[in-house]
């Protein structure tokens, strides 16, 4: 009877071992077939200023992170841009569901010391949050004939009016709307993959928002086309080039188109660097605005 006790138990351990291993190696499998379903290295793009995927200052088609058609993700994002006369922070993040749907948040803080000494303004920063969804309507970066298309809309509050109503903006708030295609040609440069984004803004926005909305000289919102192009060096390097037309709504201050050569870096899934040169042209009474830029994107 005692070996016959011990038998059993042994038979019982050996079938819990047994179930053990075979769920670790289920979830293994799963684990690694989620890992193959997930949209490969760089096409999550990194994070723009404005918070949606995209490069520094034009969006895409692509929504943030890697997750596809049976997952999710999120990011979160810094981003640095300095002029010498202007610096921009931001901070903010995003939320991906199924590479359908994206929505994201940004805060943005605009320091202006030489124009608070210039104009003898009594305050040195402007903030703005702007809280942004964007659709995938059609087509694939990668697998489809068609590029990808997007839908985006982007609400944009001022929080720091005084100077961009004494400057002659109408409003505090308003609201963007993006249409994006974005396609990725394998080999199409020199047997490089070739990145190539469009974009067409429907706004009314000063300096993205942060000079207001709207002004004397016109107070509707346009179409303006928003272009970005790079090459991937190989999987994990991207340069490349963005330009941003700006509308000019205000007589007292001149706005400039923005134009901008980046480098990305994507040394795994979970982070994202770009850098750039910056060119902003005359922005609130300064001319010649060129800098850099820096954003660190972390995947979750």
């Amino acid at each position: 009877m005692k070996r016959l006790w011990w038998l059993l138990v042994a038979l019982e351990l050996s079938a819990s071992v047994y179930v053990c291993a075979a769920h670790a190696a289920t979830l293994e499998l799963e684990s690694d077939n989620k890992i193959s379903r997930s949209r490969l290295l760089a096409t999550g793009g990194a994070s723009t200023i404005e918070g949606s995927a995209g490069g520094g200052i034009v969006p895409m088609a692509v929504l943030s992170g890697y997750g596809a058609q049976e997952e999710q993700g999120a990011v979160a994002f810094g981003s640095y841009v300095d002029t010498g006369d202007y610096q921009l922070e931001v901070i903010g993040g995003s939320w991906s569901w199924r590479n359908r749907i994206e929505l994201s948040i940004a805060q943005q803080k605009l320091t202006h010391d030489s124009l608070t000494a210039a104009l003898s303004l009594p305050t040195d920063s402007i903030s703005q949050r702007i809280i942004s969804a964007k659709v995938r309507v059609a087509g694939d970066l990668i697998y489809t004939p068609m590029p990808q298309i997007s839908v985006g809309v982007q609400h944009k509050k001022n929080l720091d009016f005084l100077v961009p109503g004494a400057v002659g903006a109408k409003k505090d708030s308003g609201t963007d709307v993006n249409i994006t295609a974005t396609k990725l040609i394998l080999g199409g440069f020199f047997n490089r993959n070739l990145l190539l984004n469009g974009n067409l803004r429907y706004t009314n926005a000063n300096q993205t928002g942060l000079v207001g909305f709207g002004g004397d000289k016109n107070d509707d919102k346009e179409l303006l086309p928003e272009l970005s192009a790079g090459v991937l060096l190989n999987r994990h390097w991207l340069v490349g080039t963005e330009y941003r037309q700006k509308p000019n709504n205000l007589s007292f201050i001149k706005e400039d188109d923005w134009q901008t050569a980046f480098v990305g870096w994507f040394p795994n899934k979970r982070i994202a660097v770009v850098a750039a040169y910056v060119d902003l042209g005359e922005v609130a009474t300064f001319k010649n605005q060129t800098g850099w830029y820096l954003s660190l994107q972390g995947s979750f």
